[in-house]
């Protein structure tokens, strides 16, 4: 068993204040494979004063000298991948092929375009010809807090740490108490990399504790959060007596648009992307809305898509779906799943219990409702498994009505060969991003949503400036906005 006690506070890896252990449980056996130290507000303390202490020389470096530490950390994250993809399978559940393509490389996607957005980043800007001396300047806000999740761990570590760091910001970092492991090694990088002592602190806790202390620590000038709305709302309270800058990146229920004329390949699309990471995405389309006139081929087509999936263990290689993340979420999505068969949902594939062979683990059936309405448990919660939602439409109206008829706003997803169609359908969906077609969204485009989704906007440009305050100054001398 991994023994991962201590924390990295000041360059340095520390004991915790108070001896208080915890077990990280490997979802694939059920097993502990490693044990942490749960930090407490002391803990916390002690890595906001040293974040705060570095933040005056940090936060006047020269941003070539910031860009060439990140270009540092990202040469030895694509040396190190093969390690972090066995810490992210180890503690939450990817398979380790998947870890290493996609959770591994989510985290190079977002450091190499914060490298290039930030090459022609401007730090100090003119206001415009009507005002020739003055200027805005941004400003790296201070102390920010981050506190990350389990789901896809080095793609928001990358997303809130490597923005922070360029814009001159200081920070600690709450990982998921979960899945710390990655986060850990993610600190054995930024060590490697030679970045000044207190610029990242990484403290383990959970969000009673260490979490609440830093929303609430007067000396944290911003917390970036992502995961569940409940927490959310809990952070923007208790962050709410000091005056904080509060950035959420919350929960989904993203609907899949599905039109006569979508293309051939729609429909399996969408079946594997709302099932990509066992489920386990904010931004995952797990509302499938389906034209009436292909509705039941469209049922069929799914069906054979949920049955033809393999499940089995993140430390195989292979394409297949891990388990999920934890004996909580196992219990979540089973009560779900059950939900959606006392409301009279039909289930056409999957259902309650583990697949076959799999009596170990926090293994789950993909799982897939058809004739449901909106009205449903199981199309209005965030379930973060495997189980999609299949619901009717008869007009573009209705269609669009039922997509934006949710709390959420994250991501929703249109399938046609209509063009005109596609552009009139996205600008009236409520989201934060829109992806048509099977079309990812690219480099240094904004994530996040709206509604109950947070408002956070995170990748590209958008996530520098979060880290940054603007300051307008009058009567700058000369007209070189550099």
């Amino acid at each position: 068993m991994l023994e991962k006690k201590l924390f990295y506070i000041d360059g340095e890896w520390v004991a915790p204040l108070e001896a208080r252990e915890l077990a990280v449980i490997d979802p694939s056996t059920e097993e502990a494979c490693a044990v942490i130290s749960i930090g407490s507000p002391a803990d916390a303390d002690r890595a906001v004063a040293v974040a705060k202490r570095a933040f005056e020389s940090w936060s006047k470096t020269a941003p070539a000298e910031r860009l060439k530490l990140v270009e540092r950390l990202l040469e030895i994250y694509k040396r190190r991948a093969p390690e972090m993809a066995q810490a992210i399978s180890l503690e939450m559940g990817a398979p380790i092929d998947m870890a290493l393509e996609k959770q591994v490389g989510a985290g190079t996607w977002h450091i190499s375009n914060f490298i290039t957005a930030f090459k022609d980043f401007e730090f100090i800007r003119p206001l415009g010809p009507h005002a020739p001396n003055d200027r805005i300047l941004m400003d790296p806000i201070g102390v920010v807090g981050l506190i990350t999740p389990w789901n896809w761990p080095m793609n928001q570590v990358t997303l809130k740490v490597i923005p922070a760091l360029l814009a001159g910001c200081t920070m600690v970092h709450k990982p998921s108490e979960i899945a710390p492991l990655s986060s850990m090694l993610f600190a054995e990088y930024i060590d490697e990399a030679g970045f000044p002592k207190g610029v990242f602190n990484l403290v383990n806790g959970d969000g009673a504790g260490v979490g609440t202390r830093l929303s609430s620590h007067p000396d944290v000038e911003m917390i970036s959060f992502t995961g569940s709305t409940r927490a959310g709302v809990a952070i923007s309270k208790t962050a709410a007596e000091t005056l904080k800058r509060v950035v959420l990146e919350l929960g989904g229920k993203g609907a899949n648009l599905v039109f006569a004329d979508a293309d051939a390949e729609a429909v399996k699309r969408g079946v594997l992307h709302c099932f990509n990471n066992t489920g386990q995405s904010c931004n995952a389309p797990t509302r499938m809305l389906v034209e009436r006139s292909i509705y039941d081929r469209v049922v069929d087509e799914a069906k054979a898509v949920a049955e033809s999936l393999v499940v089995d263990s993140s430390h195989k290689p292979g394409n297949h779906i891990g388990p999920l993340a934890s004996e909580a979420q196992f219990q979540k999505v089973q009560e779900m799943i059950q939900k959606g068969i006392d409301e009279g949902a039909r289930l056409i594939a999957g259902g309650l219990g583990r697949p076959e062979g799999h009596e170990q683990g926090y293994f789950v059936r993909p799982t897939i409702f058809a004739d449901a309405n909106n009205d449903m448990a199981i199309a209005r919660e965030e379930i973060f498994g495997p189980v999609l939602t299949i619901i009717p439409f008869d007009t573009e109206e209705e269609a669009v009505r039922i997509a934006n008829d949710t709390p959420y706003g994250l991501s929703n997803y249109v399938q046609s060969t209509d063009g005109e169609r596609r552009n009139r359908v996205a600008s009236q969906l409520r989201a934060g991003m829109i992806e048509m077609n099977g079309n990812p969204r690219g480099a240094g485009s904004p994530f996040g949503g709206v509604k109950a989704s947070g408002r956070a906007r995170e990748g590209g440009i958008w996530g520098i400036e979060e880290f940054l305050e603007a300051k307008a100054i009058s009567g700058w001398a000369g007209s070189n906005p550099a």
